[in-house]
């Protein structure tokens, strides 16, 4: 497919579908309803007519009468889109098209087109899935994503089952959707879904949710694999199981998890057992390089007076503590860009971060010179984004007529 040529001016030379465009591919498709239109400006006597199409032989269309039908399909006069549309209900390789003039801005072919969907199952519909929904964000997109909505709601269950594993990350979503509401996968696939789907926050959470929804009091299993994902949102979920299945005590272990929403859960899970996570955190930061994220947690429950505690462990060897001592500064608003500028030079980017993040609300404050020398060519990459950020926000600030904080 790679000749120069568009999709359309290669139908019009007679390719076969599969040759002229990748047929699996919903923005193909799109892509070729536009191309027609543009070719008909140059090229208008390769586009079919009204008496082409009529002059077809009945039955299912040879691969030639196909790239007709689709160039028809996309014509710019309504009427021949019109005239094609009943071609293509009887042609499966042509009914993305059909799908797209469920769109159609001319209202007897869009209204045409609809009765033709009407009667495509939802095993025909679901390989289609991908096109529906990128269709259904235009003007008029509604019915062919409400009919394969409704198709797959009715119709058996195994028509679902494609979606699931779709390479489309919508399509996915929206398969998973579904799957949820007919109840087609047990906890324990939620769960597992919603712990090793890469990459899919949205669907890690709707697949969490849904799994502690179905969640009873001996369905371990699903808390446990919720706790093993590597994302913090679902490892939030399973803490939140924890309560669910009369776990209380095991949300201690995930006071100093890395996920600040991970730690809150937890927290709230022992106050409902009534246990004070204060005291705990505080025990954990006597031996910080066992729990290096307890240091963020203490901030993120503890008083002012925890702060002594967090400006030493910010000199601490190991360099998760220090970062997550700075977190837990900027948790608990005691944060002193005096203290906390110097690790602008640590030698690890992540506390370089944490500092960096810390200072931003103070940097109208900070030194010019002393942020402009970190932007040397020598000093390390981390150092340099860091005083890039504090020297924009600073630039802000001082726009916006802020004084020095």
């Amino acid at each position: 497919m790679d000749d120069g040529c568009g999709a359309a001016e290669r139908l019009a030379r007679g390719t076969p579908l599969g040759g002229a465009l990748d047929t699996t591919a919903p923005a193909s498709w799109v892509t070729l309803d536009a191309e027609v239109r543009a070719l008909s400006h140059r090229l208008a006597d390769a586009l079919p007519t009204r008496h082409r199409l009529r002059s077809l032989p009945p039955g299912p269309p040879s691969s030639t009468e196909e790239s007709l039908i689709a160039l028809a399909l996309c014509h710019p006069d309504g009427r021949v889109r019109a005239a094609a549309l009943d071609r293509a209900a009887g042609a499966p390789a042509l009914r993305p098209l059909l799908v797209i003039r469920c769109a159609d801005w001319v209202g007897p072919v869009r209204d045409r087109a609809r009765a033709l969907l009407a009667d495509v199952s939802g095993a025909e519909l679901a390989p289609l899935a991908g096109l529906v929904l990128l269709l259904a964000r235009r003007d008029r997109g509604g019915f062919a994503l409400a009919a394969l909505d409704r198709a797959l709601r009715d119709g058996p269950g195994a028509d679902v089952a494609p979606l699931l594993t779709s390479g489309d990350r919508a399509v996915r979503r929206f398969g998973h959707g579904v799957a949820i509401d007919r109840r087609l996968l047990t906890p324990v696939e939620l769960a597992r879904t919603a712990a090793f789907a890469p990459g899919d926050v949205r669907l890690q959470a709707l697949c969490a949710e849904a799994a502690l929804a179905r969640t009873g009091d001996d369905d371990e299993g699903v808390v446990d694999l919720l706790l093993s994902a590597r994302s913090g949102m679902v490892r939030s979920a399973g803490v939140t199981g924890l309560r669910r299945t009369g776990r209380h005590d095991e949300a201690a272990s995930y006071l100093a998890d890395r996920s600040a929403i991970v730690r809150a859960c937890a927290r709230y899970v022992l106050r409902q057992a009534g246990v004070d996570p204060l005291p705990l955190y505080r025990s954990m930061c006597a031996e910080p390089a066992e729990h290096p994220a307890a240091a963020a947690g203490l901030g993120e429950c503890g008083a002012c007076e925890e702060a002594d505690t967090l400006w030493a462990l910010t000199a601490h060897p190991l360099p998760a503590v220090r970062a997550h001592a700075v977190a837990g500064l900027r948790a608990l608003d005691a944060v002193r860009s005096d203290r906390v500028e110097p690790l602008l030079d640590d030698p690890v980017p992540a506390v370089v971060r944490a500092a960096c993040r810390a200072l931003l609300p103070y940097a109208a404050g900070l030194d010019r010179e002393r942020l402009r020398a970190r932007l040397a060519p020598d000093r390390l990459r981390a150092a340099r984004t860091a005083a890039r950020r504090l020297l924009d926000a600073q630039d802000l600030a001082r726009t916006r007529g802020l004084s020095g904080l």
